[in-house]
């Protein structure tokens, strides 16, 4: 499945396939020899061209993020706090920023409010030993999320963590459901995939996703509908819920073998009180 970084990375594989339009030419422009900020700008430039009329109207993308070295960071600035007042995202060669510029191209907006809601809470609280639940419930959202749309059998099945139901039983139904890995730090764990991939699928409903699973601009719409329903005191409540990703039927091969979902260390019950 899925290779090295840069020029290894398999666009096919079933979590990097939403990506690849974005990914791809930023890749083969590092594997080129660019720095990764200024292979960013790039295609945020070229997407811009393109997309310029829709541009104009819609506020978070006429100021878009810019990517700078990371050595641009001050000593003693907090990374999201510079980020938000400059409007400069400090990246470091390396897959795991590489995946995190991805998310500022394809998900403008939501990485715009998390970076509003990180900022808030350092201004508001510092940065201190501890994070406080909305800031590690924002840092588990940035690095580790996913975005599902799926029947509501699945959902019920997810959130008791039956995962044989989930999996087997109601296997003919992930045909209708769509899932988005957004963690930059997930998506770097995907280049070596393994059982144990754990990603937090955010626990919201988003109706304004049914109408654009199919659609050509889904991504666009999934960032509007999940941007929207971020705030401090929905995150404050951990609204995640773990998913081994590589159950997902047609995600990964050894998973047709059902005996795959036996392995209690990977597909836990769900902890009782």
């Amino acid at each position: 499945m899925a290779g090295g970084y840069p020029a290894g990375i398999d666009w096919s594989a079933p979590w990097y396939a939403p990506w690849r339009a974005a990914g791809e030419s930023v890749a083969r422009a590092v594997a080129g020899g660019l720095p990764l900020p200024e292979a960013l700008d790039r295609a945020l430039d070229r997407a811009l061209d393109v997309t310029l009329d829709r541009a104009r109207d819609e506020a978070d993308t006429t100021d878009p993020m810019r990517f700078v070295a990371h050595d641009a960071l001050p000593p003693g600035k907090a990374y999201e706090q510079y980020i938000a007042e400059t409007g400069r995202c400090p990246t470091r060669e390396g897959p795991h920023d590489f995946f995190n510029g991805l998310a500022w191209l394809r998900f403008p907006r939501t990485k715009r409010c998390l970076n509003r809601l990180q900022a808030a809470q350092i201004a508001a609280r510092g940065v201190g030993a501890t994070r406080g639940p909305v800031r590690d419930a924002l840092t588990v959202f940035d690095e580790n999320a996913a975005f599902l749309h799926a029947p509501p059998l699945l959902w019920e099945a997810l959130l008791a963590q039956q995962w044989h139901r989930l999996f087997v039983e109601l296997r003919a139904q992930w045909a209708s459901a769509r899932l988005v890995v957004f963690g930059h730090a997930a998506l770097e764990k995907l280049l070596q995939p393994h059982k144990a991939i754990t990603v937090h699928v955010y626990r919201t409903e988003l109706p304004a996703l049914a109408n654009f699973c199919a659609a050509a601009d889904s991504i666009a719409a999934w960032d509007r509908a999940v941007s929207q329903s971020l705030q401090a005191e929905v995150l404050a409540s951990k609204p995640f819920t773990p998913l081994p990703v590589l159950g997902v039927p047609g995600w990964w091969g050894g998973n047709a073998d059902f005996s795959f979902y036996d392995d209690a260390s990977v597909f836990r019950p769900r902890r009782t009180t």
